[in-house]
């Protein structure tokens, strides 16, 4: 939106004409968003405890949690405000990867919106049933990736490309379609798995984002992309902004969500941001890095399946209780080192997926 006003500007003064940068936009859409997350988290809060929408507690979940009930939740919705915003206003507007990822995360987002208010408002534990949940996450899934699919103009846009080994790359023909599935729903539950605890999930996604920024530019600049040997895809630079969008609102919502926390996501915030994470990588044609970088993510979900597949098999369970920080947590390590370690974890698998684009 505001791309368009800096180059009518430009025209009449070239200064403005740096206010087209993807890099500087980048910067201003990370604190745009964070601005809007720190301004209207407060109100948002009170907002969302005079309606009561407040977390239930599981009781089968660690003591440890029963002071949190009350805690009001829904903290997504302020979350994605900020992304769509601060995106709205700094991207180039004509771009498609920005509108299908956008598309994708509010489409994620209305799926949590209606299981936390079946949940929160309409008092049914149940939620949005789990059948009824991965329909709609199919549907949005498929259809983003059937759209990235049919619309591809390059051969390195449908191509699995393999870390380590320059010039590898695998045609992937309609495979891609359900890779890309694979990816952007696999990942939306992954990172609603995470969000057990204040901070758990949200700090893992804003470093991703950063690199998946950092990813997406390098893959939109024909320069940079031919001197790190990795795949040149056409407008893929726009995604920085989004990316940094996603990191600035993060960040504004970790101040309020941060150990104890005073507002949780809830699945509207974790579904979507997943979702977000999921395609930008398939996007950026980065999905064994991104395995790598959000190793957090697919640790706790791991957990989970390897618990339950291990109780109906022999009736024992490997962990004291998945998702696996919760092990952790009736071990006896209080939840904000649970949260750090994991945090410093996450930092660790970050910086290993960057330097890839320097090892090929």
């Amino acid at each position: 939106m505001l791309l368009e006003l800096f180059n009518w500007l430009a025209d009449y003064n070239p200064d403005f004409s740096m206010f087209t940068y993807i890099t500087l936009r980048g910067i201003l859409s990370t604190l745009t968003a964070l601005a809007i997350s720190l301004i209207l988290g407060p109100s948002f809060i009170r907002k969302m405890v005079k309606k009561q929408v407040r977390q239930p507690i599981r009781e089968l979940g660690p003591k440890s949690h029963f002071s949190k009930a009350g805690t009001p939740t829904m903290g997504g919705a302020l979350i994605l405000f900020a992304i769509v915003v601060s995106t709205l206003l700094w991207s180039d507007l004509s771009n498609r990867y920005v509108w299908t990822v956008l598309l994708v995360t509010l489409a994620f987002g209305v799926i949590g919106w209606i299981d936390d208010y079946r949940k929160l408002v309409l008092q049914d534990s149940a939620g949005l049933a789990a059948s009824w949940k991965y329909l709609l996450q199919s549907i949005a899934g498929l259809t983003a990736a059937i759209y990235l699919y049919s619309s591809a103009q390059s051969p390195a846009e449908t191509q699995l490309i393999v870390p380590f080994f320059k010039g590898v790359v695998i045609p992937l023909g309609l495979g891609y379609v359900f890779i890309a599935y694979i990816f952007i729903v696999g990942f939306s539950n992954a990172v609603n798995l995470t969000d057990g605890l204040d901070g758990l999930a949200i700090m893992p996604a804003v470093f991703i984002a950063v690199a998946l920024g950092i990813f997406a530019y390098v893959t939109g600049h024909s320069v940079f992309s031919d001197y790190l040997a990795i795949p040149y895809v056409a407008g893929t630079g726009e995604l920085a902004i989004f990316c940094g969008a996603l990191s600035g609102a993060g960040l504004g919502f970790l101040w309020f969500n941060t150990y104890p926390a005073q507002v949780f996501m809830g699945d509207i915030g974790a579904l979507a941001m997943g979702a977000a994470l999921g395609l930008i990588a398939v996007i950026v044609r980065q999905e064994l890095v991104f395995l790598l970088m959000a190793g957090v993510f697919v640790m706790e979900t791991v957990s989970v399946i390897l618990q339950v597949a291990s109780f109906k098999l022999t009736g024992r369970r490997i962990f004291r209780m998945a998702p696996i920080h919760h092990h952790f947590e009736l071990k006896g390590w209080p939840e904000p080192r649970v949260i750090v370690r994991f945090w410093i974890i996450s930092v660790i698998l970050v910086l290993a997926g960057l330097a890839t684009l320097k090892i090929r």
